[in-house]
């Protein structure tokens, strides 16, 4: 029996734009190899990995949509390949299309208000055929694309069987809301007159805020992430400190076996194996990964490399990398800089000027490309996070898996997973930087250039001591299973020799900051 049903517009490999992917991706694997099983269910786009799979119908429904009666199915992988059971929506017309928010072109589809209403739907439909006693015991939401489940679940009639179901709603990215006029009003499902309010926010129908009210639990994908949202969350600060103790703060894992230095196939020259903590082995991992960078890509290996690798978009402070750079190099920096992402034009022009521009000093591809980042990752000194936004980032524990320090601002789960080479304790794990700013950024990269420089042994020290660090997803689906129980889901560990993994703590949700709660 499935219990914890993960529900997402993404999972990788399937389906990918960042962060979310990883995370859907990740976290059933490793809840089913503790011995809870949990399945992830996710819109049927028209991808290639999605293409190449066989799928077998599990369920043919219907659901309205204004004044349409729209079909669907719901198939599942057959050859379980993600290693927990995996399904998809497939609505013809409005998910079999290449791309997953935007077109080709990059234009974001213009009706994405009903493809996620009908996708959410169909699902809540799908979870009612399962007879009673073998329904999931709860509905784990990701992102505003799922965020009306908790609602309708407890106020629309059609899915009134799962009212009693724990839901619980995960929050990856407070910035994107999902919010839509109440012009959409008739794509709704119908719902009790007087729970209207829930759906309302600031005169709009917000999915996000409708999920902070209605679901059980709401978590967030870091604890300082979760303070930074009662601060700063595009109006809906009132609403975080009033729902405050339904809340938890858990940082995310990354998936070790995918990020393995001694079993990556993606990267040119693998850790010995067993040689993981072996400092002259990480020094010739590190030195070999290094120089096929350099050898690509036209950059001198006795410089430091400060790689950037991902989206190249506001939140992500991309937009700030280009002049910080300049301005480093015209300073006399001595650095090399290497780019991997797409995403603004300008933002992505710019780094195709300074690859020519400064040749030898910056390159960039401008793609997506999954087993670059890997090498880069690996051939890399420092990689830099200049976010302004950053709810937990991945990117840093992938570089720390693979040797490579982070320079991070000092935000969100960054500030969570990064504790700065300067913290008395000998705790420090790579640099941080206060705010998003060009002097801020410059000074940063010059300290981690001054320690390559001035500090080998001390860079080599940490670089053994940040590929020590357990990122992985096993103590983390412990608290998730900590607050499945904490709500009622009656979430049991099946294969009891997985039962470590399962944390029995009754530890609270995040405290009450002084000053906050109902208003």
């Amino acid at each position: 029996m499935i219990q914890v049903l993960h529900i997402s517009a993404e999972c990788y490999p399937a389906a990918k734009t960042g962060g979310l992917g990883d995370v859907v991706g990740s976290l059933p694997k490793y809840m089913t190899q503790a011995g809870v099983l949990s399945a992830a269910v996710i819109p049927k786009y028209a991808l290639k990995w999605i293409h190449g799979r066989e799928w077998v119908t599990v369920y043919n429904g219907a659901i309205r949509s204004d004044w349409r009666t729209i079909h669907f199915s719901v198939q599942q992988e057959k050859s379980n390949a993600l290693g927990f059971p995996f399904f998809v929506v497939d609505i013809p017309g409005l998910y079999d299309r290449p791309g997953i928010y935007n077109d080709p072109n990059g234009w974001p589809y213009g009706d994405e208000v009903e493809r996620y209403l009908v996708f959410q739907q169909a699902v809540l439909q799908w979870v009612i055929s399962f007879p009673e006693h073998e329904r999931p015991r709860v509905l784990h939401c990701h992102d505003h694309h799922t965020g009306l489940i908790p609602f309708m679940t407890k106020y629309s009639p059609d899915f009134r069987p799962l009212a009693e179901m724990p839901t619980v709603f995960t929050i990856h990215n407070g910035q994107y809301q999902g919010a839509f006029s109440w012009k959409n009003h008739n794509l709704l499902p119908y719902y009790d007159a007087w729970a209207r309010s829930y759906l309302d926010w600031n005169g709009a129908v917000n999915p996000m805020a409708a999920a902070i009210k209605c679901a059980w639990a709401v978590t967030t994908v870091s604890e300082s992430y979760l303070y930074e949202l009662h601060e700063n969350s595009l109006g809906l600060e009132p609403l975080f400190r009033l729902e405050w103790q339904k809340q938890w703060g858990i940082i995310n894992g990354i998936d070790a076996q995918v990020w393995d230095p001694a079993k990556d196939t993606a990267i040119q020259f693998q850790l010995d194996d067993g040689q993981q903590s072996n400092i002259n082995a990480i020094q010739e991992f590190k030195y070999k990964n290094k120089r096929v960078l350099c050898e690509w890509f036209g950059l001198p290996e006795h410089l430091p490399m400060v790689s950037f690798i991902g989206r190249m978009v506001n939140e992500k402070g991309s937009d700030l990398l280009p002049d910080a750079i300049r301005n480093y190099l015209h300073a006399g920096g001595s650095a090399s800089f290497l780019i991997l992402g797409t995403g603004e034009t300008w933002t992505q022009n710019q780094f195709r000027s300074m690859a020519h521009q400064y040749p030898g000093r910056v390159n960039a591809v401008i793609d997506y490309n999954e087993a670059l980042a890997h090498q880069i990752y690996a051939g890399s000194d420092f990689l830099i996070m200049p976010s302004r936004v950053e709810p937990c980032g991945l990117n840093q524990m992938y570089a720390m898996r693979y040797g490579t320090i982070p320079i991070v601002r000092s935000i969100g789960g960054l500030k969570d997973t990064v504790p700065d080479i300067a913290e008395p304790d000998g705790s420090g794990r790579g640099i941080r930087f206060a705010e998003p700013t060009l002097n801020d950024i410059g000074y940063a990269i010059h300290r981690g250039a001054a320690m390559w420089y001035n500090e080998p042994g001390i860079v080599a020290g940490l670089r053994q001591r940040i590929m020590a660090v357990d990122f992985s997803w096993e103590k983390t689906v412990g608290k998730y299973f900590s607050v499945y129980q904490r709500i009622g889901g009656r979430v049991e560990v099946v294969r009891k020799e997985q039962s470590a993994f399962v944390e029995t703590s009754t530890s609270k949700p995040v405290a009450k900051k002084k000053g906050r709660g109902k208003k």
